[in-house]
């Protein structure tokens, strides 16, 4: 990826420093949902941590990615998006070898080692600068929606519109998609 055209630090609406080299500090944000002092259990989560801690670790002899304390606050820099979409395939290889051969013990390794723990001392540090905002740290988008444009039952085109009223978007979700009884 090339970040050559981007400034050397871009200050987001929230009023959080976003570097040139931002790439993986969402995963960061995702521990001010986490109570102190517990572990990550929601899997999505874990999915992102792994990821995160895995190329960090893998990447540190050539400084892939790295952790940076400016002015008492932490940031992840990432230092070579090259080898860090390299590290990305051999992670992606390693967990097909896992499920592919069925290696319960190494899977298992994976998780409990980059997924799972997390550091206290960042832990209060995220919480700290995240409910500082005080927003949420949940997030949710309204999804396009697309309409096949057709001309002599051929389809010519898709048209992509963005509806402006995400509870009604998510609520039709629920309704057309839902395989669940509606009984609580």
């Amino acid at each position: 990826m090339d970040t050559k055209h981007l400034p050397e630090n871009i200050v987001d609406d929230r009023g959080a420093l976003a570097r040139r080299e931002a790439g993986l500090p969402a995963t960061r944000t995702q521990l001010a949902r986490i109570e102190p002092g517990k572990n990550v259990e929601e899997s999505h989560m874990r999915n992102r941590k792994l990821i995160a801690e895995w190329c960090y670790e893998q990447g540190k002899a050539d400084n892939v990615i790295e952790w940076r304390t400016e002015q008492g606050k932490t940031y992840v820099v990432v230092n070579d998006f090259e080898k860090l979409r390299e590290l990305f395939g051999r992670m992606l290889r390693e967990i097909q070898r896992i499920k592919s051969e069925g290696d319960y013990e190494a899977g298992r390794a994976l998780v409990e080692r980059y997924a799972v723990q997390v550091d206290p001392e960042l832990h209060k540090e995220v919480r700290d600068r995240y409910y500082a905002l005080s927003i949420e740290p949940y997030g949710g988008f309204v999804n396009p929606e697309f309409e096949l444009v057709e001309k002599d039952g051929k389809i010519v085109d898709v048209k992509i519109s963005y509806p402006a009223d995400y509870v009604k978007q998510m609520l039709g979700y629920s309704k057309n998609y839902s395989f669940l009884p509606n009984i609580n």
